[in-house]
């Protein structure tokens, strides 16, 4: 997997803790760039500025990731809410100006509200509370994912890295949309092929099966040089030929079902 970019070092350290964070979990899912926006509702673009913290994601994509990736979206959630007070404000603030007297026979101007006296001392003191808080939740949050997690984070990025792309996220429900062509990414994870939409070897699939899995199977069968069609997530007729070409060139059964040892010979 490509090393990431160095952030930028202007970036507040609560910011830079938010985006390690994303980055992590990215990584843990097996999935590329091109994959996560497949499944999300935001471009790879976005993903990438939100990735290497040129642009603080919205809530809804912190979300979303946390979904794609199979884990809870509350800790996230609460480390976006501390970056999003730390990032730099887009307008600069206004000084308070009171209102004075206008002479007779001149345009006024309309005056900046002056702020009540001790307004801003209850809205900073509302701010560390709430920091407070946060930082409190955080900690409860880490205190039981450590607790319940049998292996570190470190552990786990081994295994994934071991299994194959996306063997410890829960994939998002498979929408089918005719037409549509999804990309393919495939690489090389712990000796065997992936393009991160699926990690089984075993699903059996054949005429009208739809789903990530037969997704999975379309870009491995591209990847060996046998066009699918349509990487779309629908085993259609050109797929289950494009699987019998596959089973005659490796001396396997020749059916067009991609069953257990077709997987095996997709991801060699």
């Amino acid at each position: 997997m490509p090393r990431w970019k160095e952030l930028p070092a202007s970036l507040d350290q609560r910011v830079s803790q938010f985006v390690v964070q994303l980055r992590r979990l990215k990584d843990r899912s097996g999935l590329s760039l091109a994959a996560l926006a497949a499944k999300t509702s935001y471009s790879r673009s976005s993903w990438e500025r939100y990735l290497n913290g040129r642009q603080l994601p919205p809530r809804g994509a912190v979300e979303e990731l946390a979904r794609v990736c199979g884990t809870d979206a509350a800790r996230l959630l609460v480390l976006h809410e501390i970056a999003e007070e730390a990032w730099p404000s887009a307008t600069s603030a206004m000084p308070a100006t009171s209102t004075t007297p206008v002479a007779s026979g001149t345009s006024p101007t309309s005056p900046t509200p002056v702020t009540p006296p001790g307004a801003g001392e209850f809205q900073e003191a509302r701010r560390r509370l709430w920091l407070y808080v946060a930082a409190v939740a955080v900690l409860v949050v880490a205190l039981a994912a450590g607790l319940l997690a049998a292996r570190p984070w470190k552990d786990d990025d081994a295994r994934a890295k071991a299994d194959g792309p996306s063997a410890t996220a829960s994939p998002s429900p498979f929408v089918f949309v005719q037409g549509r062509s999804r990309p393919c990414h495939v690489e090389r994870w712990g000796g065997e092929l992936g393009a991160g939409y699926s990690p089984t070897r075993t699903v059996l699939m054949d005429l009208k099966s739809t789903g990530w899995e037969v997704l999975e199977a379309q870009c491995l069968l591209k990847y060996h040089g046998y066009d699918p069609g349509l990487t779309d997530g629908s085993f259609g007729e050109r797929s289950k030929a494009a699987a019998e070409r596959f089973q005659k060139a490796k001396g396997l059964v020749v059916d067009g079902i991609v069953g257990p040892d077709t997987w095996k010979e997709l991801r060699r």
